[in-house]
């Protein structure tokens, strides 16, 4: 591992990185159960926010919610695999990832969405066997500015195609913790699932200004993830203008 941080260089990076979340577009209304008056639910709302975690009250989610749940889940051992473990981390250090355009992103978060949360849960297999037409969820992508010199691991990858593991993060969370323990804010790499450039930050200083780009819907079907722009409006979506397989 020493011998693969010789002669890496630093990428002077200024520029809009996209986020992508999920969100809600439509309030579920969680406090509707207790009672028939709104003003209530308002009420039931300010108790939650008081409630919360001292790691919770970031006016900035877009950025500081991946180091929020890492101090806040610091707190557990886990007989298991840490859930919130990434490429970049084994889940004791928050990372931030975003992406260089919309595609990636959109490539990225779909892999992850399949693969950690509806086929783990069997969802995706419902699909595929014809017990559910489709599955759907609401993104949303920001766009927040880093300034910061990273480190540039794109050129090493054909070297060392590790960095690009399809599955397993053996390689990369140990050179994560490493940057992250000598105090580096992030770096770049190539993308796993597409043709583009992921940055993981480890410093939330190095970003600012998050700013909503647009909202996505993804649909699940036997043919694969259809992408489609979204819109606050309940009717949901439109036409699909991305497939991921």
């Amino acid at each position: 591992m020493e011998s693969f941080f010789d002669g890496l260089t630093l990428a002077d990076t200024h520029q809009t990185l996209i986020r992508n979340i999920i969100s809600l577009r439509v309030s579920e209304d969680l406090f509707n159960d207790l009672s028939d008056n709104p003003e209530d639910w308002l009420v039931a709302q300010r108790y939650e926010t008081a409630a919360k975690p001292h790691h919770y009250v970031s006016q900035t989610p877009a950025i500081d919610r991946p180091f929020e749940e890492s101090g806040w889940f610091a707190a557990i051992w886990f007989p298991f695999k840490n859930w919130t473990a990434s490429r970049y981390s084994d889940g004791s250090f928050g990372v931030w990832y975003g992406a260089d355009t919309v595609e990636t992103s959109v490539y990225e978060t779909v892999h992850h969405w399949k693969a950690r949360l509806l086929r783990d849960a069997g969802f995706e297999q419902m699909v595929i066997s014809g017990n559910r037409e489709s599955i759907t969820v609401d993104r949303l992508l920001y766009g927040v500015r880093c300034d910061a010199a990273l480190v540039d691991l794109r050129p090493r990858v054909a070297d060392y195609p590790a960095l690009v593991d399809p599955e397993s993060y053996h390689f990369t969370q140990p050179m994560g913790a490493r940057l992250k323990a000598e105090g580096h804010p992030g770096l770049i790499t190539l993308s796993a699932r597409c043709v583009g450039d992921v940055y993981a930050v480890l410093n939330p200083d190095v970003l600012s200004n998050p700013k909503i780009q647009s909202y996505l819907t993804y649909r699940l079907t036997r043919h694969g993830v259809q992408v489609s722009n979204g819109s606050r409006a309940p009717q949901g979506a439109n036409e699909a203008w991305m497939c991921v397989t």
